[in-house]
């Protein structure tokens, strides 16, 4: 399995991750974003809010290495081979296109139950050491934080997106969507209403980096955006690779909240490409909490 080529399919290499996020991913629609360059499209999303849904047990269940030989030809020329979830996964997966592997992170739909939050620390135009440092400080608030920790308990993993950093809160208990817009969503009219905007602005104060709350981004400044946890948005999956321009950028990694101490983080996780993921697959699948690891 040659996963070094530059025009290589990417379907055996997410085929592989995939079978250590079967935990994870259980019950949540997959979805894909495709780039085409040289087209006027750019990218094409594909999600189960829109055509069938595609689940992480049946990529698993259904790309073999049968189905892998096929992929160097047309889906036309060779769907009578195909069972019609092989098919599907075909759709999801264009051969020979670089892809960001997606889900939606508390399912598709609105207002469905909450059952993992989900935080970007989006660098912008600053660098990933600075969002590494907010990323320490932001992870650091949650976990002292004694009003936001009576409401809540939850299992907590960082994860590098192959630029900058997610943190996911994976809740014991679920909790109803107006959880996230009572105590999560930032508004910027009254930014510090919500834990969200008071811990950007402490981060501020503490690191000297000027960090915000909320998805619109400002130049010279940190976001720290949750907007992505109601149901019927999309997170990056771990193990996803990190497509910008049509070029893979990076590779998103689950992390250990220790591994943020570490000053030269930044540099070891940008060492990796999809060969060294493979090799070092079980070390990162472990940082992933137990009752979510495969």
């Amino acid at each position: 399995m040659d996963l070094g080529k530059k025009e290589r399919d990417v379907l055996p290499y997410y085929s592989l991750v995939s079978k250590k996020l079967i935990r994870f991913l259980d019950k949540k629609e997959i979805a894909t974003r495709i780039s085409l360059p040289g087209s006027n499209i750019g990218k094409i999303l594909k999600r189960g809010s829109k055509e069938e849904p595609l689940y992480v047990s049946e990529i698993v269940k259904n790309v073999n290495k049968d189905m892998l030989k096929l992929r160097n030809k047309s889906l036309t020329d060779v769907k009578g081979k195909l069972n019609k979830v092989q098919i599907k996964i075909w759709d999801y997966f264009v051969p020979r296109k670089l892809i960001d592997f997606l889900y939606a992170t508390n399912n598709e739909g609105i207002n469905k139950k909450i059952e993992r939050i989900f935080f970007d620390i989006d660098c912008g135009d600053l660098s990933s050491e600075k969002a590494r440092i907010v990323t320490k400080e932001f992870v650091y608030l949650i976990k002292k934080d004694k009003e936001f920790n009576r409401l809540i308990n939850y299992d907590l993993m960082p994860m590098w997106t192959g630029h900058s950093f997610h943190v996911y809160l994976f809740l014991k208990k679920e909790v109803s969507s107006e959880f996230y817009r009572k105590y999560l969503m930032f508004s910027k009219s009254k930014p510090l209403e919500s834990f969200t905007g008071r811990w950007a602005n402490d981060i501020s104060k503490k690191t000297g980096i000027k960090t915000i709350g909320g998805h619109e981004k400002v130049k010279g400044f940190i976001n720290i955006d949750p907007s992505q946890t109601p149901s019927g948005k999309l997170a990056r999956a771990p193990f996803s690779l990190n497509i910008k321009k049509f070029k893979v950028v990076g590779i998103a990694l689950p992390l250990s909240v220790k591994d943020l101490d570490d000053k030269n983080l930044v540099k070891k996780l940008r060492g990796y490409n999809m060969d060294k993921v493979i090799k070092d697959l079980n070390l990162f699948s472990k940082k992933i909490p137990k009752k979510l690891r495969t």
